[in-house]
């Protein structure tokens, strides 16, 4: 990828010390791991996703809600960090100061390279108890379970029924995460924003906080998203290839080492 406004983009990323790389959904779909509404296969084609990602589906009915995110999870497990996960990783680690917040689930960033992604919406390996709030690990090595419904295991301190540890319609987002990327990006000098589509609210406000108090906002995306109208710099493509051009654009002395 070239251009006057990859150009743009890579002089922006250079001149930051203190970047915020804010990622969305489009940014693991390129590892295979299907988007919410597109997670819609096999046994499940007959249940709309947004009805199993509730307080009240788990409650109606624990195994079901269990058994579709046991799925998931073990599908984003097979997954493997793309390109634009290991440019992030690299922008990192050239800019200390780097903060990334991803709406993701996954833990494609932290498999990249990344460290200590902010998550908005919570992690799929991190389930906790749906009473106490206890965590609630599993094992890295725990086998795949035939699709399909499942109980979930039992708290180790109330054996209340676990849940996954992500945010579903209706809950509000972590106040420790909301609070830590408002902060990020109120203090960032650039904020990247990577594969969302800008809809999901409150974490839609956070590339505006950027450029409300001043700081250049670029847009990686292949479609127009409502961002665009904020943005310094649109930058129309997948991450897995435009992110590391970025990164070759900011830096051309470090390409070949």
């Amino acid at each position: 990828m070239t251009g006057p406004e990859l150009a743009e983009a890579g002089r922006l990323l250079a001149a930051a010390t203190r970047p915020v790389v804010f990622t969305g959904a489009g940014m693991s779909a390129e590892s295979g791991v299907p988007t919410f509404r597109d997670a819609r296969t096999g046994l499940w084609q007959r249940y709309d996703p947004a009805e199993l990602a509730t307080p009240a589906a788990f409650r109606a009915d624990p195994a079901l809600v269990w058994g579709w995110y046991e799925g998931r999870r073990h599908g984003v497990r097979r997954a493997e960090p793309n390109a634009g996960h290991r440019a992030v990783a690299a922008i990192q680690a050239r800019l200390p100061e780097t903060v990334v917040i991803t709406q993701n689930v996954d833990d494609l960033h932290e498999r990249g390279g990344a460290a200590a992604p902010v998550r908005l919406h919570g992690s799929l390996f991190a389930p906790r108890c749906a009473a106490c709030d206890h965590p609630a690990p599993l094992p890295d090595d725990a086998p795949e379970p035939p699709a399909g419904r499942l109980d979930p295991p039992a708290c180790a301190r109330c054996a209340a029924p676990v849940r996954p540890g992500v945010v579903w319609f209706g809950e509000a987002l972590p106040e420790a995460a909301l609070a830590a990327a408002v902060e990020a990006a109120s203090r960032c000098d650039l904020l990247l924003t990577v594969g969302t589509s800008a809809l999901v609210h409150p974490a839609a406000e956070v590339p505006l906080v950027a450029a409300r108090l001043g700081a250049p906002v670029v847009q990686v995306n292949p479609v127009e998203t409502p961002l665009d109208a904020v943005c310094a710099v649109n930058l129309r493509g997948p991450a897995g290839e435009v992110l590391p051009a970025l990164v070759r654009a900011a830096w051309p002395a470090d390409v070949g080492r």
